[in-house]
């Protein structure tokens, strides 16, 4: 993926070195590192056991020095936030007449406190609409790339436009939707209802990527197999399968792996969000 020498957002709070108390929260990340656990022929349970520990506490004495790895993961991670500042900027202000009010990235280590809780970097990048801001432990990537065997810089920069495509959601009203539904109706009605937002989340992250590559020609040889590795790899279907040995589809709250992989698809194609109201189509 083609990210140096671009633009970086300068919405972006770092606080990394900074440790907190730690209670888990949850994210696309903690289901992507299970399940390339299980994969690898680990067990993805200690995964979840670990998250629910939480990490280990940074060290006192305000923040550490950033490693070169740390630096160069923190200015890939905004060059993508500035690729989607850029996109649905524009999307907005063709679709809605408006401009897009973008959200901050907060880059962290260890643990974070947020407006929807404590989280510790076992749980992944997420996204908290309370607060409007996408929160990310660089050390993520690494974790990827060296212990679960999945490197590649557009399957982490999926991630982040994943997690932005939840605040378009949050803007859009779909959020407060399906919190309604989660408050309100029984538990398999709220699963559904957070299948069809995490499969738009996808849906979003391709449509970004479809303006991204037309505006900037983002793309390089094999980004696009890294990106379907990725889609495909955090099915509710895969993970079950692998950790308990059956699947149970009433319980699934992120979808399948050939429905994530259907929107993101449908998104990078399309470029067009009007055809990605999941939450009207008949089949997912």
């Amino acid at each position: 993926m083609r990210w140096r020498g671009r633009r970086q957002s300068e919405n972006v709070e770092d606080r990394r070195g900074v440790g907190g108390p730690a209670v888990v929260g949850g994210g696309i990340g903690l289901m992507i590192m299970a399940l390339f656990v299980a994969f690898l022929g680990g067990d993805p349970n200690k995964v979840m056991q670990q998250a629910q520990q939480g990490a280990p506490a940074a060290q006192a004495g305000g923040q550490a020095e950033l490693s070169e790895k740390e630096i160069e993961a923190g200015e890939f991670s905004k060059t993508v936030l500035a690729d989607t500042e850029d996109v649905w900027n524009a999307i907005f202000k063709e679709q809605f007449g408006k401009a897009y009010p973008p959200p901050t990235m907060v880059l962290f280590s260890g643990k974070v406190k947020s407006a929807c809780g404590f989280a510790s970097s076992a749980s992944g990048p997420f996204y908290c609409p309370a607060d409007r801001k996408l929160y990310l432990d660089t050390s993520f990537f690494d974790q990827m790339a060296k212990e679960l065997g999945a490197p590649g810089d557009f399957a982490q920069a999926y991630v982040i436009a994943h997690e932005v495509g939840h605040h378009v959601q949050n803007l859009m009203g779909h959020t407060q939707y399906v919190e309604e539904v989660r408050r309100t109706r029984s538990k398999t009605e709220a699963n559904e209802a957070s299948v069809r937002l995490e499969l738009q989340a996808d849906f979003l992250a391709g449509v970004m990527f479809h303006h991204a590559q037309l505006t900037k020609q983002i793309l390089e040889p094999g980004d696009i197999e890294e990106g379907l590795r990725a889609a495909a790899a955090i099915g509710d279907d895969r993970l079950q399968q692998r950790s308990q040995g059956y699947v149970v589809p009433e319980s699934f709250t992120h979808g399948t792996s050939e429905q994530r992989l259907t929107w993101f698809m449908k998104g990078l194609q399309t470029g067009d969000i009007n055809q990605g109201d999941t939450f009207q189509a008949q089949e997912l």
